[in-house]
């Protein structure tokens, strides 16, 4: 799995704390994890949790990745953005028993921690135990067992609702301001990674040419 880890400009001087701890977890359970930014608080190229939302709908239609852990001071507003963006499902998770029941219960393709709200004392330690609980097994067997059978049908539901309530990516980006856009993908890790992990489309290209 290619896992995607972004932060916005107000917590971007946690990156590297954030990346020991998911690399540290998912390295060894066969994952790859690739550091979009921001690095530092001093990054030239900033990210609004607005951007991280676009961010994340770019790097998961593209299958540049097939998850992102993103998150914000309260993780709320990155969660919002990210799942006002097609081809997302992110969910706000705080704690490795929101990890479980997330991956379990709605098994999306992002999650948002809160990383200023509670982030204090063994930080470190509830990241990699989140991520333990987000990654380790199959995810989507239901929790309690007895309700999977529905909880498959209503993630599918919600998912066919998304493709009727949002528009295509691409037409988004042609729509967007453009400025806000290339400012979105103007990082240093976009550069580094997206290009030789997404796969070619009118997207990809369309991208390329800005």
């Amino acid at each position: 799995m290619k896992i995607a880890l972004i932060n916005e400009n107000s917590q971007a001087a946690k990156n590297s704390i954030i990346f020991d701890a998911l690399t540290s977890v998912v390295e060894p359970m066969g994952h790859k994890v690739f550091n979009y930014g921001m690095y530092t608080a001093n990054d030239e190229a900033q990210l609004t949790y607005v951007q991280v939302g676009l961010l994340t709908s770019i790097l998961l239609t593209t299958k540049a990745a097939d998850f992102v852990v993103t998150g914000c001071g309260t993780g709320e507003g990155a969660m919002l953005a990210a799942n006002s963006f097609p081809n997302v499902s992110c969910g706000l998770v705080a704690d490795p028993t929101d990890a479980f029941l997330f991956g379990q219960i709605n098994d999306g393709n992002a999650i948002s921690i809160p990383y200023a709200k509670g982030f204090g004392w063994a930080a470190e330690l509830n990241l990699k135990y989140i991520f333990e609980k987000l990654f380790e097994g199959e995810r989507g067997l239901g929790y309690p067992k007895e309700r999977a059978a529905i909880m498959a049908k209503n993630r599918e539901i919600l998912k066919n609702i998304k493709k009727i309530s949002h528009k295509d990516l691409l037409s988004i980006l042609k729509e967007v301001d453009q400025e806000f856009l290339k400012q979105t993908i103007a990082t240093e890790g976009f550069k580094k990674y997206f290009f030789e992990n997404a796969e070619p489309s009118e997207i990809v290209d369309y991208l390329k040419a800005l």
